[in-house]
């Protein structure tokens, strides 16, 4: 029933970006050069690769061969590192403009040739707004356009702010409302929402900070999520936020970010965590890479050994004595901060002191590269394009500087409110213009409005929790509760993995949204999203059967020393259900654990041994993830009795068995072995079903914030035929989140 679909998967996923034909293949081809290369290759001339002028570019381009020139092997990863390096690849449009433009000679537009070059500012620059704009924003980007439908914002403002679909109701709401300034009062009203609000903004930050709940590393880690949630509830200022995670102090506040990842066995002193520190936060707070200049002077830019040292010496307890390639130079590197002009450091410092010290650096009012980052990350993440194409390189060249100065100026006199900053980009027409799938042809990218961008993997997932009320349960592992959570609060699956959710042993400041063969594959065949369909379909139309009751739940349990006893009452039981799950496990495949010493009791007394009783199978040593179906049909047991415990082996450090142990006389509910209590993230929707034609307009409204066309409405109609069923019923939502204008915020 799938032809429901009204717009293939494939043509929407891999849709690539068109460039005009008017313009010159120059024109055209640098138009690419600019938006994907010149963040490294133009002004910073990294790797000695100037690709402004053709003179520069011919270190890597053999004009009329593109076979032969390096920037083709590089763009397409025949000769490592794929570039742009540690962004997404090239699209196949791209990359074929590119080679068409090698072959026929790399002519360059004439208007590049007397290009000035760019100089990266660092103080913070004062810049007034063009005349004539209502919004400032708009002065600088007047584009003449009408904006978006109030659908089309209702959507990407709930989704932006949120995570989350407005619902038929909301939706309606907004619509009805006729008062003056409505959009500004929207955004206003959601980012008043600290619960909402937090928990989307949790899946940025925590890609940011490499914060992530029940992750297994090579190594250990502490999470930060208690004081990021709360930061991010409380609307913690900008400037307030980064001194805590560079010089916490109190208690509460989150060293974790600074401990980084204590890797197992011997480490590269590039991984150190002082040197994570130091990576990290230049990275996150002043768009500045260190990766390789943490090993050795760097290729591609212009910071060197030094400067890495010199930074995560204000982490280290003493300073660091540096290290080029793995080999100690007895050259040793007092704290220095990457610009010196900003302030020294005072000689006698202990670590408490120089973190401090590095704090005040990173954010105090002088550093105008601090707000400049932030502003340049926060615009990136709501119109899909940086003012800086690289979020993570602020010395390349804005394709709007006084705009970028301008924010960040606002930004910085605002108290680094970042509820301001985000109000002041979504009530522009800049931001509330239709969204543009095409790269802007030209030497420069030129601003036509907000670019298409892919729902996120928590997006994703969320989007259908609201959609069906199909939210899944989370333990909290201090109280033992059980709740209903969003996204982010699970370990990643195969599905929100195949959508670009990282593993976050590494901060990740963009992630992969390019279409790829596994993501085609895991929405259309995989087992995860699948189980969320056919759920959602079952508890909108009320079949969903309520979730047993576990009669045994061990707990976590780990190491040979912990072993939860079970008895359970099996009076009238047909079936024992016996569950062994994973609950943390260093490495899963080797880990083995089960039911020891397992008896079944009649009614007379009589302990029989499970050997006995199911000779065929075996109930401990089990792999992870093992259900045993034992059929109590006829053989008069009314007890089963047992000890919950890991193998011996499964408890050494290398494998580190953490488990969990389930018993049910009825047929378990995967998706909720523990029983959640209190509310769902959202109310879950009331779907009518008085006639097909309301619960079709009710799902359109919500998936996708627009009534069905008459087209869409017709085909719907024909699908359901005389009654809605479960299974139509999971078809129809199936078509609906295959659909592009599902996965996009339009």
């Amino acid at each position: 029933m799938m032809d429901i679909s009204f717009r293939p998967l494939l043509a929407g996923l891999c849709a690539l970006p068109a460039l005009l034909a008017q313009d010159s293949l120059g024109d055209r081809a640098h138009a690419v050069l600019a938006a994907r290369c010149l963040g490294c290759h133009g002004s910073q001339a990294q790797g000695g690769l100037d690709l402004r002028t053709q003179a520069g570019a011919l270190r890597a381009v053999q004009p009329g061969n593109s076979a032969a020139s390096l920037l083709m092997a590089r763009i397409s990863g025949a000769k490592p590192p794929r570039m742009p390096m540690g962004g997404a690849p090239l699209t196949a449009s791209e990359t074929e403009l590119l080679r068409q433009w090698i072959d026929q000679g790399a002519p360059y537009p004439a208007a590049r040739a007397a290009e000035p070059k760019w100089t990266p500012p660092l103080a913070p620059r004062q810049v007034t707004p063009p005349a004539g704009g209502a919004h400032p924003i708009d002065a600088f980007l007047p584009v003449n356009k009408p904006l978006v439908s109030d659908g089309v914002f209702a959507r990407r403002v709930w989704l932006d702010l949120w995570g989350l679909l407005p619902t038929p109701a909301e939706l309606k709401r907004f619509e009805d409302d006729r008062t003056e300034g409505k959009r500004d009062k929207l955004v206003a009203r959601l980012l008043s929402h600290k619960e909402n609000y937090a928990g989307h903004w949790m899946s940025f930050w925590n890609d940011l900070l490499r914060n992530d709940e029940g992750v297994i590393y090579h190594g250990e880690r502490k999470s930060i999520t208690p004081w990021l949630r709360k930061a991010l509830e409380d609307n913690l200022p900008y400037d307030e936020f980064a001194r805590r995670l560079i010089s916490p102090e109190s208690p509460s506040d989150p060293d974790g970010f600074l401990t980084g990842v204590t890797w197992r066995g011997v480490v590269s002193a590039s991984e150190l965590p002082p040197m994570q520190a130091a990576q990290n936060s230049a990275q996150i707070f002043l768009g500045v890479n260190l990766k390789c200049n943490s090993c050795h002077d760097s290729f591609i830019s212009k910071w060197q050994l030094a400067d890495a040292y010199g930074l995560a010496s204000f982490f280290a307890p003493e300073p660091l004595e540096m290290v080029r390639c793995d080999v100690k130079t007895g050259r040793v590197q007092q704290a220095r901060f990457l610009f010196p002009e900003l302030g020294s450091v005072p000689e006698g410092l202990d670590l408490k002191g120089r973190r401090a010290v590095a704090a005040d650096l990173f954010t105090k009012p002088a550093n105008g590269r601090f707000a400049r980052t932030y502003v340049n990350r926060i615009w990136a993440r709501l119109l899909g394009r940086g003012l800086v194409a690289n979020v993570d390189d602020l010395s390349a060249e804005p394709w709007n500087a006084d705009l970028l100065d301008w924010l960040a100026m606002d930004f910085a006199g605002q108290g680094y409110d970042t509820h301001k900053l985000l109000a002041r980009i979504m009530n522009s027409r800049a931001y509330q213009l239709p969204s543009v799938t095409e790269v802007s042809a030209g030497p420069r990218y030129r601003f036509e409005g907000p670019e298409r961008r892919r729902l996120s993997a928590e997006q994703l997932a969320d989007a259908v929790a609201s959609l069906t009320g199909e939210w899944r349960p989370v333990e909290n592992r201090a109280t033992r509760e059980v709740a209903y959570a969003r996204e982010w609060r699970f370990k990643s699956s195969p599905l929100t993995r195949a959508l670009g959710r990282p593993i976050r042993d590494q901060v990740t400041t963009v992630r992969q949204s390019q279409p790829t063969m596994l993501q085609g594959l895991e929405l259309v065949n995989g087992a995860t999203l699948a189980r969320m369909l056919r759920r959602g379909a079952q508890r909108l139309m009320g079949t969903l059967p309520p979730a047993p009751k576990a009669l045994f739940d061990s707990g976590p349990v780990r190491g040979v020393k912990m072993r939860p006893r079970c008895e359970i009452d099996l009076t009238g039981a047909s079936k024992l259900w016996l569950l062994l799950e994973d609950y943390d496990t260093y490495d899963p495949a080797r880990a083995r654990a089960g039911w020891m010493a397992a008896e079944f009791v009649t009614a007379a007394g009589a302990a029989v041994p499970a050997a006995e009783a199911f000779p065929a199978t075996r109930l401990n040593a089990l792999p992870l993830g093992t259900e045993l179906v034992l059929d109590l049909a006829g053989k008069g047991f009314t007890r089963f009795v047992a000890t919950a415990a890991v193998e011996e082996a499964s408890a050494a450090s290398d494998v580190n068995a953490s488990v969990r142990l389930f018993a049910f006389t009825q047929e378990p509910d995967r998706e909720q072995l523990v029983q959640a209590a209190g509310p769902t993230p959202v109310v879950r929707p009331h779907l009518s079903l008085a006639t097909p034609q309301l619960a079709v307009i009710h799902l359109y409204r919500h998936a996708l914030s627009r009534d069905p066309s008459a087209a869409e409405m017709m085909l719907a109609r024909q699908t359901i035929g005389a009654r809605l069923t479960p299974e139509i019923l999971e078809d129809m939502l199936w078509a609906l989140v295959m659909s592009p204008e599902f996965q996009y915020i339009r």
